[in-house]
């Protein structure tokens, strides 16, 4: 990179706002992604940024994006680094756009139901601003202690109430994006609309490839006038799945979904949240459908320890982890001999046959799941994956198993990843999972982005 272009973005945003030390150039560059579960993609590892450029505002975004498009020179948006699949991986070098200094809640409408807030927002920050007036945001991933808005926007991540609210994309009303040549686009704030595709989909889980996602307008909502936690035994899978698609066909939507199977213990999570009637009608109706399938009721306790403990391991990564070298974040999984933990999307109908016809795949590759679950939803289906104690597996034969594994899930009419995005881990997949689609996508961004500044090597493009 050129020292007029660094010259020029501290012109921009000031001296102390450019990092270009070599120490904060290496903790900048990835995410969470190690690169012994990248699979292949390890050398997209192999560069550092060449600078880290932190912006206050959104003219901010828009001056380093014109620089940027001009020299053709990448941009990677980077929000807090806490992704596990290397979104924010600076594979072919280029400015690390961090946007954590944008970090304001400009509004909270208690009427609207919505909180306006910048991309750098902490989702912490943002929960405890909404409960000091009786509201709370529908996304709760493990990672609210360290997670952004934007950067769960960019991911569509998951959370352990999507069961009722759905994902992080399903709570965004409207976005403010600066796209590649610096022209900043929004849009309305309103719940629906039909003059015209819906923009806000664009950026939403497609890792600032089309541009920077500067602001968002979410929805909230009241905090509960009741909870009501239950835990439930069963002797197989099957039968829990089978309660859990029964519960839905219902119209019954528990906040919490998971159905764990762990060592010789199955056991299904259900936690019930609103107004206190509706709650009192839907946790009684699901327990019985539950009982129907041979559901036995192990009380709330299980569940009220599984719900404390939900973010745990990010508090622990907040500490050990977080803003750290590279080195340090992935000495984290030097003490395990390989692992992977997949979350595939199936049609409901599919699910069973597919955990067979994987486990089988697996068996004949000396690779055993440890953990069998749905999560939110009965299409959501995740395993944990390790190499056979009895087996000599090879990290590299283990991504070959894994992804055997994924593309079982799409030739089955699925997906190979519901809640992390896709990454430099997942990059290769991509196209065979969309098809057409992908020639789709590789139009809007020649058309957005025609010198591929923004992002580039992610989604395929």
């Amino acid at each position: 990179m050129p020292d007029s272009l660094i010259y020029s973005l501290a012109q921009v945003l000031g001296r102390e706002n450019i990092l270009t030390d070599p120490y904060d150039l290496d903790r900048y560059s990835g995410d969470a992604l190690s690169p012994s579960r990248a699979f292949g993609a390890e050398d997209s590892f192999k560069r550092l940024a060449d600078v880290v450029a932190r912006p206050g505002s959104t003219e901010d975004v828009r001056a380093v994006l014109m620089l940027a498009n001009e020299s053709g020179t990448p941009v990677i948006p980077f929000g807090a680094g806490t992704g596990v699949m290397g979104a924010t991986v600076p594979a072919r070098g280029g400015i690390t756009l961090d946007l954590q200094r944008m970090n304001k809640i400009l509004t909270i409408n208690p009427t609207d139901m919505t909180a306006e807030v910048e991309a750098g927002v902490v989702l912490e920050d943002l929960e405890n601003a909404l409960f000091d007036l009786g509201l709370m945001p529908g996304h709760d991933p493990y990672s609210v202690p360290i997670a952004t808005v934007g950067g769960t926007i960019s991911t569509n991540g998951v959370g352990y109430r999507a069961g009722a609210y759905g994902p992080m994309g399903d709570q965004v009303v409207a976005l403010e994006a600066v796209l590649a040549d610096g022209r900043i686009m929004g849009t309305r704030a309103v719940p629906n609309q039909s003059s015209g595709p819906s923009l806000k989909h664009l950026f939403i889980g497609s890792e600032g490839v089309f541009g920077v996602i500067t602001k968002a307008t979410i929805r909230v909502f009241r905090l509960p006038e009741a909870q009501v936690f239950s835990a439930l035994a069963f002797d197989t899978f099957d039968q829990g799945f089978n309660a859990a698609a029964e519960m839905f066909a219902l119209g019954i939507r528990p906040t919490l979904v998971d159905l764990t199977e762990e060592g010789e213990g199955i056991t299904f999570h259900l936690l019930f949240e609103g107004f206190r009637e509706g709650v009192q009608a839907t946790g009684k109706r699901a327990v019985a459908v539950c009982a129907e399938f041979g559901g036995r009721m192990l009380g709330p306790e299980p569940t009220e320890a599984y719900w404390a403990d939900r973010r745990q391991s990010a508090e622990n990564y907040k500490v050990s982890a977080l803003g750290k070298p590279r080195s340090v974040r992935w000495s984290r999984w030097r003490g395990r001999r390989g692992f992977d933990y997949l979350h595939l999307g199936l049609p409901i109908s599919k699910v069973l046959e597919y955990r067979k016809r994987s486990d089988e795949i697996m068996s004949r590759s000396g690779v055993r799941v440890v953990e069998y679950a749905i999560w939110s939803r009965p299409e959501l289906f995740s395993m944990l994956i390790i190499p056979d104690s009895a087996a000599a597996v090879s990290n590299e034969s283990l991504g070959e198993t894994v992804e055997q594994v994924l593309t079982l899930a799409q030739d089955m009419g699925g997906i190979m990843e519901y809640c992390h995005g896709v990454g430099v881990k997942l990059n290769h997949l991509l196209a065979r999972e969309m098809g057409v689609g992908q020639d789709m996508v590789q139009a809007i961004k020649q058309a957005l982005d025609p010198n591929n500044i923004m992002n580039p090597g992610k989604l395929g493009l």
